[in-house]
């Protein structure tokens, strides 16, 4: 049995926890400053930053754990997503920005641009961004995974295309005439729906919403990969050949687990940008999404639950061991996803099989031969 083969109720229960702990730190954070037990900003920002991340590691886990997809991209749909959120953030500042220009972004007006491009227009209003949020990172997904499946890419080379796709991006959004502002990116955002953004309360309000949307994407994922499609994902994962030759067409599994999954990392993205306060061409770097791969991996592989606890247990290690020894975190990551694949090949949550027996109603059926093993 792999780790795929756990339980999903976990997820349920993984969902109540992210809310209630959340729920803590943001009532925490509205106590007084002579409190002892008063969480500081900072922290609440970290917070928003994990879940952030959590929602990305969520979606690495539909495609890598139940449909075998390695990417190495999807860093390039969390921060386009950041990108979409951004762009409304900026044009909320308005007149108060450092030119008092009301209609173009300050650095638009810097580079002496004369107007706002057609790809913003719209943009100073929220369910604007909220589409574009959603529909830029679907479209690009559905177009390239219907080029990528239809031909039958996969493996490896899947993986180096996804990555060629991140950075392909954060080139062109490092150029200043792409009109996203350039390596600076877009930051200094003041205020989201008239709610400032540097008050205690739209801070602790942002992480208990983060919270709420984590989980509700912790349950869509759960009930998608919970029923027949998601036997048909597994399906596909361990024995395409076989899995097309019944008459399914495993490319369009695939395409719709991977748009899925593309729209809960841009989801992913924008509520980073709405806390961390800053989206620049660097959320692109292909570093990032095998960071991704990292947590899902150190969380357990196929079994949602497992990439939020890997993507907070890793980044809440990388902000302790930064602070300690910066210049040894990337050696430490390196050899967390070597000691996982080494000793721990099934994650943290497998360790779950080895002191709870998993019933068989809660066993995902799976192919028990799969392709290139022996009959």
């Amino acid at each position: 049995m792999n780790a795929s083969s756990l339980s999903f109720r976990g997820a349920s229960v993984t969902a109540v926890i992210v809310v209630a702990l959340t729920a803590v730190l943001a009532i925490g954070s509205l106590l007084p400053a002579s409190s002892p037990i008063q969480i500081s900003p900072f922290v609440i920002t970290l917070a928003g930053k994990y879940l952030a991340y959590a929602m990305l590691a969520l979606a690495v886990d539909l495609v890598w754990g139940f449909a075998g997809i390695l990417t190495l991209g999807h860093a390039a749909f969390f921060a386009l997503g950041g990108y979409a959120m951004g762009m409304y953030l900026v044009r909320e500042i308005g007149a108060r920005g450092v030119y008092g220009n009301a209609d173009l972004p300050d650095f638009m007006v810097f580079l002496s641009w004369k107007s706002l491009p057609w790809y913003w227009w719209g943009s100073d209003h929220l369910p604007v961004a909220l589409i574009l949020m959603l529909v830029v990172p679907a479209a690009l997904a559905a177009l390239f995974g219907w080029l990528a499946f239809r031909s039958r890419v996969s493996g490896v080379y899947l993986s180096i295309i996804t990555q060629a796709l991140t950075y392909a991006l954060m080139l062109a959004f490092f150029q200043n005439g792409f009109g996203f502002g350039g390596n600076n990116g877009l930051t200094d955002f003041k205020d989201i729906l008239g709610f400032d953004l540097h008050s205690p309360y739209t801070r602790a309000g942002m992480l208990f919403l983060s919270a709420l949307i984590l989980a509700g994407a912790l349950l869509a994922s759960r009930y998608l990969v919970g029923g027949r499609f998601g036997r048909l994902l597994i399906a596909v994962r361990d024995a395409e050949s076989r899995t097309r030759f019944l008459g399914y067409r495993p490319e369009q599994v695939k395409l719709l687990v991977w748009v899925f999954s593309a729209m809960i990392a841009a989801i992913g993205g924008a509520l980073y940008v709405i806390q961390v306060g800053i989206i620049n061409p660097g959320e692109f770097a292909p570093a990032n999404s095998i960071e991704a791969v990292i947590w899902v991996a150190v969380g357990g592989r196929g079994t949602l639950s497992g990439a939020v606890l890997g993507a907070v247990l890793v980044n809440l290690g990388k902000t302790l061991f930064t602070a300690w020894l910066p210049e040894m975190w990337l050696y430490g990551l390196g050899a967390l996803f070597m000691a996982t694949t080494l000793f721990l090949p099934q994650g943290l949550m497998g360790l779950r099989q080895r002191f709870t027996p998993v019933r068989p109603s809660e066993v995902t059926p799976e192919v028990t031969d799969p392709e290139g093993g022996t009959a």
